[in-house]
């Protein structure tokens, strides 16, 4: 191999040439021009000119000289959680005996469409340093990792070499775990009030006996067991807890009308990661949490169960749920809930209405649906009107699209109150307050011994 195949072959692979370096060429490059003008700078030029092609070599045998000069990788969580910021670190060593500054670009999946993923970070002779970046994905599935790039440079910084780790790495997204494990570690802990969750004051006894124990203060002194208190000479109490194995079903449209994006999620996404969470909540409480997913057709059924791998068969049916571009058709919904539900159960419908007619094409089905359950239909409120709402208008095209705006929150307004005069339990929401206002709904009907 040749002297200029070499240089070569490092510059196709690995080899890259600094800003610096272009600078000082610039520079010598200049003072060439002004030896034309004075004769005796030629000389002076040329000897630094040679030093300097001395000094690129140098560099680059420094770099070179230590095969595995830097050390670095890319750590990536098992999958990520959609819609949240999941952290992502890059380990970096210094294997060389001097001192170099790093340039590291990571090759992050199309679907973040990121370009600016460039970090900048020196590091001693044996040096070892972690970077950390978060990156929020907004769409289930899979995302795939390029190279892991990070250039070296030396301590005369005037070319790189080009290190390449972790290339083609893929990372799934599912449906938003971590807003689900934040919600279960506050149940457990009876802080849910600090997510907004409202504590809901239990309206009689809606709930199983348990057991009979002794009297402490703070008992309610109507759940005095009398004849349990003569037997043992001591004050005694009945101890009940929530009635358990309720049945509670979330029913997914995954229609055209679930596929307007709010803060780069969809509103499928949203009541999907809400679906995750309620779930979750009702197998802490003992419920039993089943799963349906439909659009023209019945495209998932998942029977209620609280069996300990129940969660997970939960979560891989949201994985692959998809937005499709049809009608949602409720009689077929109808029907087969009919077929493979015959027990009562809560019904939480995650839907969108955007006008009174499309609520008044789906109401018979809904009606005949809450007659055999208890359903609960949840839509969003359109957020992006609320600016337009509180605008003042300027012009009479401003004014026309104010009143249409004012039309469209109102007939959102309308169709709670013609899901409530036909006895069907409405939520109305923003995207943002989903999951903590269904929770709400449920830990309320269950208070209430709806459930």
């Amino acid at each position: 191999m040749t002297f200029k195949s070499f240089f070569l072959k490092l510059y196709n692979n690995s080899l890259f040439l600094s800003n610096r370096l272009f600078l000082v060429v610039g520079v010598i490059a200049a003072a060439f021009l002004l030896s034309f003008i004075y004769e005796g700078l030629f000389g002076i030029v040329q000897l630094t000119f040679f030093a300097f092609l001395a000094l690129i070599v140098v560099d680059i045998l420094m770099l070179y000289a230590n095969v595995e000069g830097i050390e670095g990788r890319r750590i990536l969580p098992e999958k990520f959680s959609n819609g949240d910021s999941n952290a992502v670190y890059i380990p970096c060593r210094n294997a060389y005996t001097f001192s170099v500054r790093l340039r590291i670009i990571d090759e992050v999946p199309v679907q973040f469409q990121a370009r600016d993923t460039v970090f900048r970070l020196g590091l001693k002779a044996g040096e070892e340093k972690e970077l950390r970046y978060e990156l929020r994905p907004t769409e289930r599935g899979e995302y795939h990792f390029g190279g892991l790039n990070i250039y070296a440079e030396g301590p005369l910084g005037l070319v790189r070499k080009r290190y390449t780790f972790d290339a083609d790495a893929m990372v799934p997204s599912y449906p938003s775990f971590i807003q689900m494990r934040q919600y279960q570690i506050m149940a457990i802990s009876n802080r849910l009030q600090e997510l907004g969750v409202k504590q809901v004051r239990r309206l009689g006894h809606t709930s199983e006996f348990e057991q009979i124990k002794e009297y402490v203060r703070g008992d309610d002194y109507r759940t005095l067991n009398w004849k349990a208190t003569a037997r043992s000479g001591k004050l005694m109490v009945n101890q009940y807890r929530d009635e358990r194995a309720q049945h509670i079903y979330c029913l997914i449209d995954k229609s055209r009308n679930m596929k307007m994006p709010f803060e780069g999620l969809s509103l499928l996404d949203y009541a999907i990661n809400a679906s995750l969470v309620l779930s979750n909540i009702a197998l802490l409480k003992q419920d039993k949490a089943g799963l349906v997913a439909f659009s023209e057709k019945i495209d998932s059924i998942l029977p209620s169960s609280n069996k300990p791998t129940h969660m997970n068969l939960i979560m891989e049916v949201l994985y692959n749920q998809k937005t499709r571009f049809l009608e949602a058709d409720y009689e077929r919904l109808y029907t087969a809930i009919t077929r493979k539900i015959p027990q009562r159960s809560l019904m939480v419908l995650f839907t969108n209405f955007e006008s009174l007619n499309a609520l008044r094409r789906t109401l018979p089905y809904l009606r005949r649906l809450n007659r055999t359950h208890l359903l609960v239909v949840v839509f969003f409120e359109n957020t992006e009107l609320k600016d337009l709402l509180e605008s003042q208008p300027q012009s009479m095209e401003e004014i026309y699209i104010k009143t249409i705006g004012e039309n469209f929150a109102y007939e959102k307004k309308q169709i709670v109150r013609e899901l409530e005069r036909n006895g069907i339990i409405a939520i109305l929401t923003t995207p943002q307050n989903l999951t903590v206002n269904t929770l709400n709904k449920y830990l309320e009907l269950k208070a209430r011994g709806m459930v």
